[in-house]
């Protein structure tokens, strides 16, 4: 029997999921802190991505025959900015994507260079969440730690560097950057010297089923593998969790209502989007994709489920749908697609002394499908026709959720009957990067079962029509409020 791993370096946690030709043979996990030192920031340390993978792994390689396990690849959360001195020691704790601390530098970005300059040289608008903001930061308020700085890396090349020694990334982590050349699947020499950066401190680009090497001697015995294990470079969590649920082809969509919600979309050519916050990314498949992201989707609904009503979830489950004036703008966070506001806050509309728990809880659920349309909107727009998605993350356990999801976005959703997201795409990378072609069909064949589908419902699509043009401006009354 052979096997492969898949590495998910999370935001709280690593997730090692190890498969066979044909089934998930073991999931195990780890967590670690993460650590907020002001209002808004968000640091971790990536000594404890990499201690908390070898311990994954050394778990895994003492259950299995390590000469067996042949592949180890990787899902990581994107855009961090991790900084290694000349002898390779942590610079600083690593940044990460929900930090907020680099407002200005965004505004710097888009205001003053310009969104047409980072459209032409990246595809890509500024958003505070990415790396090149956060490295304008460490310039402008630590510049003892830019000097010192020979290497900039991302959170799950980290850990495959320091798994294989090589210094890599792949396409789909580094479109996140915003200062990759997407569609040329290149570093920008333009952004670069922007940021007054070399290329000499970034890693060698490669596909995400690309092998960067062999384990290294060192890892190899923290780990315990074999030494002739690959390390295959892996992909961004929502391209991983793209090839985890078969999100392949030009159109294919996948949407997941994890703590955000992200809507990702496969495209044979690179488009970019000109006019509003979705992004143009590399797929972990040579293609390319739309993604567009709501900041706050499982996490409204558990923001006001548990720690507003202090109650639980199953009573959604036998809530009537029912039509009402309730309207919930999920925006608890500020917001990323497709408004690029970290400022703006949510908002419940329409309240009258006889609403209910009940619609309050269905209007959160229907703001996050409505601000999901929105995004998908926009990506229809540019000429993909979606007509079903794939749906996947915690959110879609409701069934509830998901019937207004389907009506409301007018696509016939596919649950996988699998549903282990980036670390089982991770996996997936690890085996194709050495089955043959037909050894790795089969393997998709396998892992890309649907479960259920749920087709949109004819009498709410005409209710939810209406709503949504009502939820379309509670955003522009929010800032005219906030101003």
């Amino acid at each position: 029997m052979k096997y492969y791993i898949g590495l998910d370096i999370g935001t709280s946690s690593v997730k090692a999921v190890l498969i066979s030709e044909n089934r998930i043979e073991r999931t195990v996990s780890a967590d670690y802190p993460i650590s907020f030192p002001e209002n808004g920031w968000a640091e971790q340390n990536p000594e404890d991505w990499y201690n908390k993978t070898v311990e994954l792994l050394k778990k895994l390689a003492s259950e299995y025959p390590a000469s067996d396990i042949k592949a180890v690849s990787f899902s990581g959360q994107m855009h961090g900015l991790v900084m290694l001195d000349k002898e390779d020691k942590v610079i600083r704790p690593a940044i990460l994507w929900n930090d907020g601390r680099s407002e200005l530098e965004t505004d710097y970005l888009n205001n003053k260079v310009g969104r047409k300059f980072l459209l032409e040289h990246t595809g890509n608008i500024a958003f505070a969440g990415f790396t090149a903001p956060k490295l304008l930061w460490v310039y402008n308020n630590e510049p003892e730690n830019f000097k010192k700085t020979a290497k900039i890396m991302l959170p799950k090349d980290y850990v495959a560097y320091r798994l294989s020694g090589s210094f890599a990334t792949d396409v789909s982590d580094a479109a996140g950057t915003l200062y990759f050349d997407t569609e040329n699947k290149r570093w920008s020499s333009e952004m670069l010297e922007l940021l007054h950066i070399k290329e000499s401190m970034l890693p060698k680009i490669y596909e995400s089923d690309e092998v960067i090497g062999g384990i290294c001697d060192a890892a190899a015995i923290e780990t315990g593998l074999n030494k002739d294990t690959k390390i295959v470079i892996g992909a961004g969590d929502n391209a991983a969790s793209a090839i985890g649920t078969g999100t392949l082809n030009n159109g294919d969509c996948n949407i997941s209502l994890g703590t955000s919600g992200t809507v990702f979309v496969c495209t044979d050519s690179f488009k970019c989007d000109k006019e509003n916050a979705i992004h143009s990314f590399c797929s972990a498949n040579r293609k390319y994709h739309y993604l567009a992201c709501t900041l706050t989707a499982a996490s409204s609904q558990k923001w006001w489920v548990e720690d507003i009503l202090k109650s639980n979830y199953k009573f959604i489950e036998t809530a009537e749908i029912d039509k009402n004036n309730v309207l919930f703008l999920p925006y608890l966070m500020g917001e990323r697609s497709p408004v690029n506001d970290s400022g703006v806050r949510g908002m419940f509309c329409g309240l009258s002394l006889d609403t209910t728990r009940e619609e309050m809880t269905l209007s959160v659920l229907e703001g996050v499908a409505f601000s999901l349309k929105q995004n998908l909107d926009i990506i229809r727009s540019s000429g993909v026709a979606v007509k079903r998605s794939k749906v996947c993350g915690g959110g879609a356990k409701s069934r509830k959720w998901m019937e207004i999801l389907a009506s409301i976005l007018d696509v016939e959703l596919e649950i996988p009957l699998l549903e282990h997201g980036g670390g089982l795409g991770a996996a997936m990378l690890a085996a194709k990067s050495v089955m043959s072609e037909e050894e790795y069909s089969n393997l998709e064949k396998e892992f890309y079962k649907i479960k259920e589908r749920i087709l949109p419902n004819p009498e709410l699509q005409k209710y939810y029509a209406g709503k949504y043009l009502k939820y379309l401006k509670l955003y522009p009354a929010v800032k005219s409020v906030e101003q």
